[in-house]
């Protein structure tokens, strides 16, 4: 049990086929208390209820400061502490440059950037108490290669400010005794892409990548686990690619 008596919030988890809910699983299995954060509260209590009776399901926008605030209050009223924060609420938009509008890059970059600073502002306190804890945003190789499958510039531009708030984070809180890392997924095969992966466009992505496969919405969980867990006691600041071999530097 590599995570027992811990509690953990994961933020964008309800969907039943996407990463968040995947790292709740897992999570739960090595003996975590999970708050799963979703736009949709019906969606987060039902995903709560999926993985066992001791977890919760909890309204947020993550885009809101005082909305995470009062979220991670009510994660605190039930579990007493917050040792973990899986920063994975986002959404991609396939735009390109000159289509983008000034709403959609401020949905875009509020939900993942913002959204990361403000869930951190808003359980970093009940990390430095307790001198522990771990967070883990959900980047990508967007932010590396210049693009991605379905997302637009301003997608890139948000999860590479993700990465750069990791890095700056992790020194920042490491005298705490706080680790701060991110994940960048290559293309994982989760609800996010709807009926725009059709066959042909999944073979011309799979021939890019030397493992031959897409991800999996548990490959990015296993990553999660192996971050919040004391198997990675002496790393942060760490973007950790996980994409088939996709992306190599």
């Amino acid at each position: 049990m590599m995570l027992k008596d811990k509690t953990a919030i994961i933020t964008g988890a309800a969907s039943p086929r996407g990463i968040g809910k995947a790292t709740a699983r897992r999570f739960a299995a090595q003996g975590c208390r999970v708050a799963i954060f979703d736009l949709d509260e019906e969606a987060a209590m039902n995903a709560a209820r999926d993985i066992g009776p001791e977890h919760i399901g909890v309204v947020c926008d993550v885009r809101d400061p005082a909305f995470c605030r009062k979220a991670v209050g009510d994660v605190m009223a039930r579990f007493g502490h917050v040792d973990i924060l899986i920063n994975n609420a986002g959404i991609s938009q396939p735009d390109r440059l000159m289509d983008i509008t000034q709403e959609n890059f401020d949905l875009v970059i509020d939900s993942s950037l913002r959204g990361s600073l403000n869930m951190a502002q808003a359980s970093v306190p009940s990390m430095i108490d307790r001198r522990t804890g771990a967070i883990v945003s959900i980047g990508s190789i967007a932010a590396q290669i210049g693009g991605g499958i379905f997302g637009g510039p301003h997608y890139s531009a948000a999860k590479g400010g993700i990465h750069s708030l990791t890095k700056s984070m992790a020194r920042e809180l490491a005298q705490h005794n706080i680790r701060v890392n991110a994940i960048a997924p290559g293309t994982i095969d989760t609800d996010i892409f709807g009926d725009k992966l059709t066959e042909d466009k999944r073979r011309d992505i799979v021939v890019n990548i030397p493992l031959g496969r897409l991800g999996t919405a548990d490959d990015i969980a296993k990553a999660c686990l192996f971050l919040v867990s004391d198997l990675s006691d002496y790393v942060t600041g760490l973007i950790l690619d996980v994409n088939g071999g996709r992306f190599m530097h």
